[in-house]
């Protein structure tokens, strides 16, 4: 049979992410290319006895849920959670979601029809672009520096195109790992409310903090949610996740925002797939709220690791063959976005790559257009050995590269 896809259909285009994973899978290669935590600091023991609790407790993990949420999860996370990052949270405006992706998703679908333009940061998250290219909006890309946004082309790009959002991440953007100064958070903020522009926030990696491990970053940067008046305003869509923080596969994310906003993405969710799974959602509570774990101190042994890591990989970032590369190394998040040495191009060295058994991700995935001499490398995932060899591996294949073209 001969299909005939949607036009929309045509813009899921062939990723190198696929080649990547489905060598993973088969153990043969190191992925510096995904947006992995490090599985071995996963709390394994405590997942497993609040899995346990959770299904031997009540026979009703295993039914349907509330499509908004387990009840007691969105208490637990709009509660002293939310509130020690500054967030306070209208009755009604909270929704969990299947990751931060699915959040992404559920407000295109609702809020935007094709052709609508989008700001986003330049550079951006893969995963976003892919979910606007779906939704057929017309992308158009902000340029910033170190400090976030640059207000001034924000709003010659405002003023030039009527964008009705704007997608960010202040705090550890990815891939470039930046985070933005008060100054330029309340700067973009007045702009966006001001132009009617809504806001998505992306505060996935917002906790992966690596200064003064003994003060919570929030108190510090408060989200452009935070900064807001939450009963007055609804100009940003606060999303974020634990899948970065806890474990990946239990697929809990979160948007908070305006009720009348979630109202409309809770309606686009009950389309998609009813609701996120309960059993998670159970187990996550269990784990945060009635265990012994402790989320934060968690979260200060990831940030120590994390940061090691990172030092590991800018040291080895230092070899003859890296000459000509430049970066900003970035105090929190996961990644490192690298400007590589005149005359590299990142898909044709992602090949040679492949071929010694490492990946990156290449530029472009990251970008509105170009994009082409950079690459995004992921710190989190690998050991400390697999970190070393494969950045031995990327250096023979930039040394190859180099000398063959």
């Amino acid at each position: 049979m001969k299909y005939e896809f949607s036009a929309r259909a045509h813009t899921l285009q062939s990723s190198p992410l696929l080649s990547i994973r489905t060598q993973m899978r088969r153990g043969s290669l190191i992925s510096l290319a995904e947006e992995l935590p490090a599985e071995e600091l996963f709390p394994l023991s405590l997942l497993a006895e609040a899995a346990s609790n959770v299904i031997t407790a009540n026979a009703e993990a295993l039914q349907y849920g509330d499509p908004a949420g387990y009840g007691p999860l969105r208490e637990w996370l709009t509660g002293d959670w939310f509130k020690s990052k500054g967030v306070t949270v209208n009755e009604g405006g909270v929704l969990l979601t299947t990751g931060s992706q699915q959040a992404v998703d559920l407000l295109s679908r609702v809020y935007l029809d094709s052709g609508d333009r989008v700001l986003v940061e330049h550079p951006t998250s893969p995963g976003c672009l892919q979910a606007l290219r779906m939704q057929g909006a017309l992308i158009i890309p902000v340029q910033g520096d170190r400090e976030g946004l640059l207000p001034d082309h924000l709003l010659s790009q405002i003023k030039k195109y009527r964008p009705k959002m704007l997608f960010a991440a202040p705090s550890f953007s990815n891939p470039s790992g930046n985070l933005w100064s008060l100054e330029r958070r309340k700067e973009v903020l007045e702009l966006c409310a001001a132009h009617n522009v809504l806001i998505v926030e992306d505060d996935s990696y917002g906790d992966l903090h690596f200064e003064k491990y003994d003060q919570h970053p929030a108190k510090r940067y408060p989200s452009l949610y935070a900064l807001e008046n939450v009963s007055h305003g609804g100009h940003v869509l606060y999303i974020g996740s634990f899948s970065k923080t806890v474990a990946p596969a239990l697929r809990t994310g979160w948007a908070a925002g305006s009720p009348e906003l979630i109202s409309m993405m809770s309606a686009a969710k009950g389309m998609a797939d009813w609701q996120s799974s309960p059993l998670n959602q159970r187990l996550l509570y269990h784990l945060l709220d009635v265990s012994s774990f402790d989320l934060r101190e968690h979260i200060a042994l990831l940030n120590r690791e994390y940061h090691t890591r990172l030092k590991l990989m800018a040291e080895l970032l230092k070899r003859p063959a890296w000459k000509g590369s430049s970066y900003d190394l970035p105090k929190g998040g996961m990644f490192l976005w690298v400007a590589l040495p005149q005359g590299l191009d990142a898909n044709s060295l992602l090949k040679c790559a492949l071929s010694k058994g490492v990946a990156f991700l290449p530029g472009p995935l990251c970008c509105v257009e170009g994009g082409g001499g950079h690459i995004r490398l992921n710190f989190s995932h690998p050991g400390r050995d697999a970190l070393l060899l494969g950045m031995n591996l990327m250096s023979e294949a930039v040394t190859e590269f180099t000398a063959r073209n």
